[in-house]
């Protein structure tokens, strides 16, 4: 079962355009950044500038959460990712030039963008995460670890 669910997050993921990225801030502060993204299996990644708040806030404290669901759903049938995981920026070049081209790959918008030096990306491990499948029941959701 904890396999079949991973697939579905998986799936879910790769089917997907934006998650709602929570971070929090030295003092604690909670934020949510909507983003785009791209996925390999339930580790996703994202591109973003480095002299935002989110990257000093993955910097000072990497433990981050994201959802990723659907709008303009019926309550009966919502289906979501609930994700908990640690993000860590991508300093690999070989992993970089892989998550670029998920990335054009997903939003081919992005092949065409010109290059800026002050890009990052980052990637999302998981750890713990719910697939929400409310057509199984309200509030359904299956838990799994990583």
């Amino acid at each position: 079962m904890t396999e079949e669910i991973k697939q579905k997050i998986a799936d879910y993921l790769s089917s997907h355009q934006w998650l709602n990225l929570g971070t929090a801030d030295r003092k604690g502060r909670p934020m949510v950044h909507t983003m785009a993204f791209a996925s390999d299996g339930a580790t996703v990644y994202f591109v973003t500038d480095k002299n935002t708040h989110k990257v000093a806030d993955m910097m000072d404290n990497p433990k981050v959460a994201y959802t990723v669901d659907e709008d303009n759903v019926q309550v009966s049938r919502i289906t979501g990712v609930q994700m908990q995981g640690k993000a860590s920026l991508v300093t690999d070049r070989e992993e970089t030039s892989r998550a670029f081209r998920m990335m054009a790959e997903k939003y081919p918008f992005m092949a065409d963008m010109p290059s800026n030096p002050d890009n990052v990306f980052f990637k999302v491990q998981p750890e713990e995460a719910y697939y929400l499948d409310y057509s199984r029941g309200f509030n359904h959701r299956d838990f799994v670890t990583y």
